[in-house]
């Protein structure tokens, strides 16, 4: 049995975010046992991705709350910068980086961190473009495939993916078991 057997993950979801950055996530933490839920703005709401795939939240982030996880995942794309558009997808976000819950960013996923107030002085990457924001927001910027500060895990592109899920896989082995 994996030691992340169990574990609960909410990967977030909003329109134009990155096919794989969102579905390679849910289905590999699927694969190690993990219950993964995608949440958005709306519960049933559908939201398409920047190449018209579609992905269906099951809860919406006002009805959930950070405790309801062990991991929080940001995928990229151009979704952070709509998720980040409503209160209660900052506020989960910014609860579960108060409550130390593992919180994971790939590409623009980080400007949902920089809008959270959690990057004050850690470690992180994201794609390029943004490295402004990040460092504007406190963090400390790496150029790297993953980067793992603590509880915080990030990562650049899609080309990252392998690195990133071993970095969430790892961080939820550490993470106590609720």
């Amino acid at each position: 049995m994996s030691s992340v057997q169990g574990k609960r993950v909410a990967v977030l979801v909003e329109k134009f975010y990155e096919d794989l950055e969102l579905w390679y996530p849910v289905l590999r933490l699927r694969e190690a046992g993990c219950t993964v839920t995608v949440v958005g703005p709306k519960a049933g709401e559908t939201y398409t991705s920047k190449h018209g795939y579609p992905a269906k939240a099951a809860a919406a982030a006002s009805e959930v709350k950070a405790s309801d996880f062990d991991a929080i995942v940001i995928p990229g794309g151009y979704s952070p910068d709509h998720m980040r558009r409503h209160p209660p997808m900052v506020d989960l976000v910014t609860q579960a980086a108060r409550q130390g819950k593992v919180l994971a960013a790939i590409c623009h996923g980080p400007w949902m961190l920089c809008s959270a107030k959690c990057l004050k002085g850690r470690k992180v990457t994201g794609f390029f473009a943004i490295r402004d924001d990040v460092e504007n927001a406190g963090g400390v910027w790496q150029d790297a495939a993953c980067v793992r500060d603590g509880n915080l895990i990030t990562s650049r592109t899609p080309d990252d993916l392998p690195a990133f899920l071993q970095g969430i896989l790892a961080a939820l082995e550490g993470a106590a078991t609720k």
